[in-house]
């Protein structure tokens, strides 16, 4: 069943919306990699392995899912060669995983994600835009004390308070 035939959208609460716009986000950022036959998940992946190589249980613990979770994503990656797996010479029960050219050449290709928020965010003018990033921010900052961009907790990137633009 579709969000729309569960009632009209603008009687929603807000966790519903944020959802719904967090599920539309994910569409449009996987349909952007997949150009490269990466998703969402396998992404942050190449982040991080572009800044050193790393084993599974850190990557895991980097990207926030379970060792299980990752073993997929890494199975994938490593058939389409974006990363490798070899022994780790210090212990032998674990592997590194390393990111291969092609990975480098696919994450430095896909990594632009313009063209996914475009179409999430054609609705918004640029203030709009610069307005939802900075409400965004202030719910999803986990420690409300550490000052927003304008330089006070709930200050938006001018110094005014973001919740009085709202």
């Amino acid at each position: 069943m579709s969000d729309t035939t569960q009632g009209p959208i603008d009687h929603w609460p807000v966790g519903r919306l944020l959802s719904a716009a967090a599920r539309r986000m994910e569409r449009e950022w996987n349909a952007h990699l997949a150009a490269w036959d990466l998703n969402h998940a396998s992404h942050p992946v190449l982040v991080h392995l572009t800044a050193r190589d790393m084993s599974q249980r850190e990557l895991a613990e980097a990207c926030g899912v379970t060792e299980q979770t990752m073993s997929r994503v890494l199975a994938r990656l490593e058939r389409t060669g974006y990363v490798s797996r070899r022994p780790d010479p210090d212990d032998r029960r674990r592997h590194v995983i390393a990111i291969t050219a092609a990975g480098t050449a696919a994450f430095l290709a896909s990594a632009d994600p313009e063209p996914a928020q475009e179409r999430v965010l054609e609705p918004l003018d640029d203030r709009q835009r610069a307005q939802l990033r900075d409400l965004l921010l202030l719910v999803v900052r986990p420690d409300r004390s550490v000052p927003a961009p304008g330089g006070r907790p709930g200050a938006g990137e001018d110094g005014d308070d973001a919740s009085a633009r709202a």
